[in-house]
């Protein structure tokens, strides 16, 4: 049994044991799927993911329904299969779907599930469809997935865990570190967000982690990301001044 196998995830405790099964071949895909990934988008994110999820919805009161949380669990245990970064094979862009398909779950579920999954994502926040009414389970999973994405532990001295993932995604990708003469695209469209070449690792930071704070959904998440934001603000700081020759 892996190390995430042995947690008490809401599935194992309170769930019939068909869904328990099912969470189980979540993993697996994940495992599966996400193998050849860096570590920033991989198996172990998901793991991070979920239990952040799991416990932010049981913050927001969702735990009283079983759906509910059936539905968190699924959707962020799924959240980066097929990921559009990672793609090796066109096919992997249906591997949640089929996977949700095979595995039975009602269809009001499924798609819930893939709503989550298709809509939490920056680029699509940039482009208005994050702005729309979503329910509850949404809200707890895109926090939690943002919140992995600025972790931190919450003191200033440490090296947080958002920043490491940013840091090892850049250097997978070949991003330049930092670049003064490069300013960083405050006010991104979509497309403009994705247009590689014209990114730096530290710049990173500007256009997308330090704004997810005020972007989080649930009360419950704003109060763990206002911790890792300023853990963030105070690396740039220590950065910038180690860049300059001045710490």
């Amino acid at each position: 049994m892996s190390a995430h196998q042995s947690k008490s995830s809401f599935s194992e405790k309170s769930t019939p044991m068909a869904i328990r099964d099912t969470v189980k071949r979540a993993e697996q895909l994940v495992e599966t799927s996400m193998k050849g990934n860096d570590a920033s988008h991989d198996a172990s994110h998901v793991w991070r993911v979920r239990d952040l999820a799991l416990s932010l919805a049981r913050e927001e009161g969702l735990s009283s329904n079983p759906d509910s949380m059936e539905i968190v669990e699924l959707a962020a245990l799924l959240h980066d299969v097929g990921d559009y970064k990672y793609l090796r094979d066109p096919s992997e862009e249906k591997l949640v779907e089929n996977f949700l398909e095979e595995e039975g779950i009602a269809e009001s579920k499924k798609i819930k599930i893939l709503s989550i999954i298709k809509g939490m994502g920056f680029k699509d926040e940039l482009a208005g469809v994050g702005n729309q009414e979503f329910p509850p389970e949404f809200g707890v999973v895109q926090d939690a997935d943002r919140l992995d994405a600025i972790g931190a532990i919450a003191e200033p001295e440490f090296f947080g865990l958002g920043i490491a993932r940013c840091f090892t995604f850049g250097g997978n990708r070949n991003r330049v570190l930092h670049d003064p003469a490069i300013q960083p695209r405050l006010d991104l469209s979509k497309e403009h967000y994705m247009k590689k070449e014209e990114q730096t690792t530290v710049n990173h930071f500007h256009e997308k982690l330090l704004k997810l704070k005020d972007l989080m959904k649930t009360k419950a998440g704003l109060r763990r990301a206002e911790k890792r934001h300023k853990v963030m603000e105070e690396f740039l700081k220590q950065f910038y001044a180690e860049w300059d020759g001045k710490a």
